[in-house]
């Protein structure tokens, strides 16, 4: 149990780890060629999640059993369901027979909200947008972000090396995407991993809303495609760069447009392509990067 206000200092991870593992080890035959090699290999986990606001069930996603506390607050902010985190009052999480139950105490005006709106998420692996009832809830325009982010593209590129090295579940099973937080120092600060991009995106919103980050000077760095839904979940976050190292979808970069959020793609060491508000991105010949 926590006070949104009065967040723990402990990683949420550490409780929930204890309790159901990221990850298993399985016996395979790994092929190279024509030898066959017989031994363990680690696969990572995903588990139904269910999201249950003031006792009420609303959505379950299938996710990495880590960092729940911040993908529940993570989500509950990127989707609107609350506007700050003041409105989360409590955080509980709860291990069931068949899954995860993640129960939230909320506002009482969040909730009248939520029950309005009538959405049923219970779906597939960070389904971004499962159980919306109509083609106007599924487009959002959000206002456009309020941002001090400058970088240069060198700090951009590096900071990808940064984030890959502190990819632990990646390491082990190759099957998790990451999203993380670039300070405008050029270092990233935070790193959440998942089976589904949108997940890792979500704990990271909620990571970042615990954390008393600078949000107007900082990017957000994804380790997948730049999806609509990424960008519409950077926007609630507030930041303004959203750097990919793959390539975004068309209604990403006209929502990135729209919100002033600086979309790069196809980022790695020497090159990118910045596809929305390349204001924010300094080319040049020098620059220091953080070591």
């Amino acid at each position: 149990m926590m006070r949104c206000m009065q967040w723990p200092e402990r990683h949420p991870a550490a409780a929930e780890a204890a309790a159901t593992p990221t990850h298993s080890t399985f016996a395979v035959n790994r092929w190279r060629g024509a030898e066959l090699m017989l031994g363990p290999d680690e696969v990572a986990e995903e588990v139904p999640v269910a999201l249950e606001y003031n006792g009420i069930s609303h959505a379950v996603m299938l996710a990495t059993p880590a960092d729940l506390e911040d993908f529940a607050l993570g989500f509950s902010l990127s989707e609107g369901i609350v506007d700050s985190a003041r409105e989360v009052y409590d955080i509980e999480i709860d291990t069931r027979a068949h899954g995860i139950a993640v129960q939230l105490d909320i506002a009482s005006a969040a909730f009248m909200r939520l029950k309005d709106r009538r959405r049923s998420l219970a779906g597939r692996t960070g389904c971004g947008l499962c159980g919306t009832e109509s083609l106007e809830q599924v487009i959002r325009t959000p206002a456009p972000v309020q941002s001090t982010a400058s970088f240069h593209t060198d700090v951009v590129q590096a900071a990808f090396v940064q984030l890959q090295l502190r990819q632990a579940l990646q390491r082990h099973t190759g099957a998790t995407h990451a999203a993380a937080w670039l300070r405008a120092d050029g270092h990233v600060s935070m790193v959440r991993e998942d089976v589904g991009r949108h997940n890792a995106l979500d704990k990271l919103a909620g990571a970042l809303a615990r954390s008393g980050e600078d949000i107007a000077g900082g990017a957000v760095l994804v380790t997948s495609r730049a999806s609509y839904e990424m960008v519409l979940k950077a926007a609630a976050i507030g930041a303004g760069v959203l750097a990919a190292v793959s390539a975004p979808t068309a209604l990403a970069v006209r929502l990135a447009e729209q919100a002033g959020i600086t979309l790069a793609g196809f980022v790695r060491p020497g090159a990118h392509v910045v596809y929305a508000h390349p204001q924010r991105l300094q080319h040049g010949s020098t620059h220091e990067t953080p070591a």
